[in-house]
């Protein structure tokens, strides 16, 4: 599995495969043209209340990531359908957020994989 993540606000390339901007709001100054989206994973996104909770404090990371992977577990369906993309080619997980290291398409890289593991042990 090939799955990347990458600020939206970057260009696109080919190698990017198939992009999903997983936030749940559009990013500001972005036409959809210019975006070039496969999907646009509002369901994989975290909740407007986890969100505002987070606010992008990092002494919250781990607590968000907590919390972000029991609202993911809840939307199987969704999880399940990005991981069978992710088999089929490279997936980018595309975000808005200033922070390259904490925001939630990382943590849903994290999550990800740890299931495509999951279901390799099975």
């Amino acid at each position: 599995m090939d799955i990347r993540v990458k600020r939206v606000y970057r260009a696109q390339r080919q190698s990017d495969g198939f992009r999903v901007l997983v936030d749940r709001l559009w990013p500001r100054g972005l036409t959809k043209e210019r975006m070039r989206l496969d999907w646009w994973a509002k369901e994989l996104a975290p909740s407007t209340e986890l969100r505002h909770w987070y606010h992008h404090e990092a002494e919250r990371w781990e607590e968000f990531t907590r919390r972000y992977a029991h609202e993911l577990d809840q939307n199987g369906e969704a999880v399940a359908s990005l991981l069978a993309r992710a088999r089929e080619g490279p997936v980018t997980l595309l975000y808005a957020a200033k922070d390259e290291e904490r925001n939630n398409a990382v943590a849903l890289k994290s999550y990800l994989e740890a299931r495509a593991k999951e279901q390799g042990a099975r």
